[in-house]
């Protein structure tokens, strides 16, 4: 189903997160005139296009959705990107200790759980530059803390739920901290600004 966003988006449901890594790898190789963002979810994209004829871009849409669709049923995975972004990574983390005890390990075992997994950006939200990976071990799935924490430091790695992350700036934040990195996520003097974007493969590193 295709919705209004507002004056100028169109909100393709696509209800599936492969199924949104598609098409947004669709509408980038072939971005329909007047398209100025499209910013996938785990069941949505939302298309932008301030000025486009929404009649004409619905209908472009509704074929590319039932093109990657129909590309997906022969269980071909999205396009991603051919490099893996490898982060290096300090865990000294202040709810490394917390998290082992809630998953009955050691701490070096949750470390090497960690980082022994290929992830995926599931999509991007909450700050710029802030990913969603998912894939992590379910033996990692932890709760978010009660109360979350009023900042976290750029370049913190956490776990919350089944996804990890790397705080991309400084923000309040609630995830279980495992340890930082060096590794700059989020920079506006760069093209691209970050690293990450739908479908990119992340391999943690012990530092």
């Amino acid at each position: 189903m295709i919705r209004r966003a507002g004056e100028h988006a169109l909100l393709v449901e696509t209800r599936a997160l492969d199924l949104s890594h598609r098409l947004d790898a669709a509408l980038r190789a072939d971005r329909p005139e007047g398209v100025v963002e499209v910013v996938p979810g785990p069941e949505t994209v939302l298309v932008v296009a301030p000025g486009a004829d929404q009649g004409r871009l619905r209908t472009r849409l509704g074929e590319l959705l039932a093109g990657c669709a129909e590309s997906g049923k022969g269980g071909e995975p999205a396009e991603a990107a051919a490099d893996v972004v490898t982060i290096p990574v300090i865990y000294d983390g202040e709810d490394l200790q917390a998290v082992a005890r809630m998953a009955g390990i050691s701490a070096d075992e949750v470390i090497a759980r960690h980082t022994g997994r290929e992830l995926v950006v599931g999509w991007l939200g909450f700050s710029p530059g802030f990913a969603y990976l998912i894939g992590l071990d379910p033996v990692l799935h932890t709760p978010r803390l009660e109360t979350p924490r009023t900042s976290v430091p750029a370049g913190s790695v956490a776990i919350a739920g089944p996804y990890s992350a790397v705080y991309p700036t400084a923000s309040p934040g609630g995830w279980r901290l495992l340890g930082r990195t060096g590794s700059r996520v989020w920079d506006v003097t760069a093209d691209p600004p970050t690293p990450f974007s739908p479908g990119t493969r992340v391999r943690f590193e012990a530092a």
